[in-house]
């Protein structure tokens, strides 16, 4: 399969800090591929390097074929951006938006600059076409903003946290209509801190930290690779009681954050046993990407 972008030795300095450090990035055709990474591990600066705005210390970036930053022009036609912030412009409506935007491509948003109907038809905004920007929900604005980055019809798209801050019901519309955008064989790149989101989405995905690939599957292969299979969280049963003394054989790795408890086992006899333990609440579940996510990069608070 071939690939769409490729990063090799990225390096990044501000003063004595290594935002990027030798990072490493492949990206194949067609898939959604994604970024994750804690506050500060380098993601935005990475991003900003793909899009030719900033310049690396060192390394070599190609996307689509093309140079970056050397041939950075010629790669923004082709490619379309959701940034963290929707940026849109008040002053014009919906539809305006996309006609605006549309002109700033050749021939490749044509149809967008004559008629955006079929991308207000896409985004679900085609009843809000003369609506002006402060009258849109944020779910609303976030669906035009990914529409926005459609006027192009771009062959790769790249997302910086696209769900941040929307309520349940627009976060699935968005998750559906980029799985429309893959199934039309569109390349995905994403950020994002939602880690459900990323196993939803994401074919493969590098986890990155101090600037630094420290590992890099498909969702299912790092849940495997990391993580004990069953996980339980055990809490005491009162708000304020002490966690009783719990004898922890059978797990593989415990750890305890606050007053809860984390067992990870792969012995279901011993985890069955365990949840039926009186006066304690006991939450049995499968392992997940956030706890391979968490294991990886701390439980730490990054400001």
């Amino acid at each position: 399969m071939s690939a769409v972008l490729r990063a090799r030795g990225l390096v990044k300095r501000f003063g004595d800090h290594r935002a990027v450090d030798g990072l490493d990035l492949e990206v194949p055709a067609g898939v959604c591929f994604g970024l994750l990474g804690p506050n500060g591990a380098g993601k935005s600066t990475t991003l900003r390097m793909l899009l030719g705005l900033t310049r690396p210390d060192a390394g070599d970036i190609r996307v689509l074929g093309l140079e970056v930053p050397r041939e950075a022009r010629a790669v923004r036609e082709r490619i379309g951006v959701v940034p963290q912030l929707d940026a849109l412009d008040p002053d014009f409506t919906v539809a305006e938006n996309l006609i605006v935007f549309a002109r700033y491509f050749g021939a490749r948003a044509q149809a967008a600059r004559h008629d955006p109907s079929a991308l207000l038809e896409f985004a679900g905004l085609a009843h809000k076409r003369d609506a002006r920007i402060n009258e849109l929900s944020g779910g609303m604005k976030r669906r035009l903003t990914l529409a926005r980055a459609l006027v192009n019809d771009p062959e790769l798209l790249l997302l910086d946290e696209p769900t941040t801050g929307l309520d349940p019901q627009a976060r699935h519309l968005i998750w559906d209509r980029l799985r429309q955008l893959l199934a039309r064989g569109k390349s995905i790149l994403v950020t994002t801190h939602f880690m459900e989101e990323a196993e939803r989405l994401c074919d493969r995905i590098a986890i990155i930290d101090h600037g630094r690939c420290i590992a890099i599957d498909s969702p299912a292969g790092l849940i495997a690779t990391h993580i004990e299979p069953i996980v339980l969280e055990i809490m005491p049963g009162r708000p304020g009681a002490a966690l009783p003394p719990i004898e922890p054989r059978g797990a593989e790795r415990i750890e305890r954050v606050g007053e809860t408890l984390y067992l990870y086992t792969a012995d279901s006899a011993r985890a069955a046993m365990l949840s039926a333990v009186g006066d304690l609440r006991v939450l049995r579940r499968a392992a997940n990407l956030e706890d391979v996510f968490l294991k990886l990069t701390g439980r730490d608070l990054r400001d």
